[in-house]
């Protein structure tokens, strides 16, 4: 664990610097004096820096909040120069994302059973595939089930990232029942005496009610085959999608349950100040961040690592 003030080192960490590069050239190139990293902080630098928090996304609400609470700094005379302000908030991020950074923990009884969902295009197959290989490199036995069966290529997709990660694969022909291949891959995760279960599902978008509800019949399907399933659902959210990604995660809310986010594209997004919004609005912690397509660019969500990049 990074201790406050210690920039975090490592590949990953270096990674994550220069996917958030956009975002923070979004926040610091439109506030002149943080940029330049020299002047003194006034009331221009104040209301500048909160135009641009809320371009990045980071919500109207929390922006207002953080220029208000440095703007009362200012005042003080707490914060003389940039840096300091810099510094300030920083601390705050922190203070913002520190609650929501929950890891995910694998516990007995086994199978703990993942279900993984999202609308189109997120990532969620991939990020399966990520998740995987991350909780082989924890020691754990893994199988995955190719519930996504409206598309061919997902079931392919899922089955070579299976094999990259040395993880088992339950799957069925292409249009079979997800809820089916759900219940399959419990079953046989039972007889292998197998840790992990991590259930794909088909991207469906969040305003279609009835495409929800055929994700709500494979989370029955799992409570009833082993009762408390699913022990996590994770949603996959692109972090490109900004505030539409709000939206996105308050209907799975509604409609599954959600117990845990990981918000992929990070390094493709001048928006990512959506990690804070979605924090704040959203009930469940972040476990993952994803900064590339490699299996090394997903990671567990750290807060301290996110706010130091990020500045």
């Amino acid at each position: 664990m990074t201790e406050p003030g210690d920039a975090p080192r490592g590949a990953f960490f270096s990674r994550l610097k220069a996917g958030l590069s956009k975002t923070r050239e979004l926040l610091f190139m439109n506030v002149g004096a943080i940029a330049r990293g020299i002047g003194p902080v006034d009331a221009g630098v104040l209301s500048d820096l909160e135009e641009a928090l809320i371009l990045a996304d980071a919500g109207a609400e929390l922006s207002h909040e953080y220029v208000e609470s440095l703007r009362a700094a200012w005042r003080r005379g707490e914060l003389p120069d940039v840096d300091s302000l810099r510094a300030r908030l920083r601390a705050m991020v922190v203070e913002t994302l520190a609650p929501r950074m929950v890891p995910l923990r694998i516990s007995p009884p086994y199978p703990f059973v993942v279900l993984v969902v999202g609308v189109n295009g997120v990532g969620k197959t991939t990020t399966i595939g990520k998740v995987a290989g991350w909780l082989r490199s924890e020691g754990h036995t893994v199988l995955v089930a190719a519930a996504d069966t409206f598309r061919a290529a997902a079931i392919e997709q899922l089955a070579v990232w299976a094999e990259r990660a040395g993880a088992d694969i339950v799957r069925h022909k292409v249009g079979a029942d997800s809820s089916a291949v759900a219940f399959d891959a419990v079953r046989a995760a039972e007889a292998r005496g197998t840790h992990v279960v991590l259930v794909d599902t088909a991207g469906r978008l969040h305003t279609k009610s009835h495409l929800m509800e055929e994700v709500r019949k494979v989370v029955r399907v799992l409570g009833k085959e082993m009762p408390g399933a699913p022990h996590e659902v994770l949603l996959v959210l692109d972090a490109t999608g900004g505030r539409n990604a709000i939206a996105q995660a308050k209907t799975f809310q509604e409609f599954t349950g959600v117990t845990g986010l990981a918000l992929t594209k990070l390094d493709g997004t001048a928006k990512g100040g959506v990690v804070l919004s979605v924090t704040r609005e959203v009930g469940a912690p972040i476990r993952f961040i994803g900064v590339g397509e490699k299996a090394e660019d997903l990671r567990p969500f750290d807060a301290q690592a996110f706010a130091e990049a990020l500045f």
